[in-house]
């Protein structure tokens, strides 16, 4: 079917400048991909000058950073208004467990070069920190402080160790109350003591008897002769019924 098709095709010429043939070429032209990027690959092999303040430049940079936050947001713009159920960042158990990991995450890496370094540390032994250190230890020891009295630091026969015995035992408490010791488990009787004859003493003082004394028993005679004795009885006489 084709045979005499593939044999004539051969055979036949058309002249290159007919209007199919100029129409062939440009649509060739206009589809290819090489002759489409001629211009930029000329001018990429020219090589190119763009400075870094140039106006493309920032403005492309400022793009990124505005699409760059516009990312970083999005999913905080889309949640915002969606949280219920608390009230405060505290009340939130994802919140909370934010904030304790982060805080012992924190005290990890704060405490860690202490830890790696802290067995490498060599002080000498006369540095003058550490003299200043224990000879501060050693004034605030309450071992170096305090010196009991069986632990003598001087002869013990010396006139300041005997008078300061003397002294200890004057002040002593057990040495003031010696002598009322033979008086425990004695008998006493209040009889004469200072509280009963005070007690006594008052008992005196607010005596009703003892304080005022009754017309009927005091001795007293009267004179006979007096004016109003003798008008007295005068009056009797006439108001007797003799």
């Amino acid at each position: 079917y084709r045979e005499a098709w593939d044999r004539d095709k051969t055979q036949i010429s058309i002249p290159s400048d007919t209007p199919v043939m100029l129409q062939s070429k440009v649509n060739a032209l206009n589809i290819s991909n090489k002759h489409y990027q001629k211009a930029w690959d000329e001018a990429k092999a020219k090589s190119y000058d763009m400075r870094a303040d140039a106006i493309p430049i920032k403005h492309a940079k400022a793009s990124r950073d505005i699409a760059s936050e516009y990312k970083y947001k999005e999913t905080h713009e889309k949640e915002k208004g969606h949280y219920i159920g608390c009230r405060t960042a505290q009340e939130d158990p994802k919140l909370s467990w934010a904030a304790r990991a982060m805080k012992l995450q924190n005290d990890r890496i704060y405490r860690k070069a202490y830890h790696d370094s802290k067995a490498q540390v060599h002080i000498p032994v006369d540095a003058m920190s550490v003299k200043a250190a224990k000879e501060c230890q050693t004034l605030v020891s309450d071992v170096d402080y305090r010196h009991y009295l069986h632990q003598w630091t001087c002869l013990p026969d010396q006139n300041d160790v005997i008078h300061a015995r003397k002294a200890y035992d004057l002040q002593s408490d057990n040495v003031y109350k010696s002598d009322l010791e033979w008086l425990r488990g004695i008998g006493w009787l209040t009889e004469g003591s200072v509280d009963v004859v005070k007690a006594k003493k008052a008992q005196e003082l607010l005596n009703e008897r003892l304080y005022r004394t009754r017309p009927d028993e005091m001795k007293f005679t009267s004179i006979t002769d007096a004016p109003d004795v003798v008008q007295a009885k005068i009056n009797a006489l006439q108001l007797s019924d003799v």
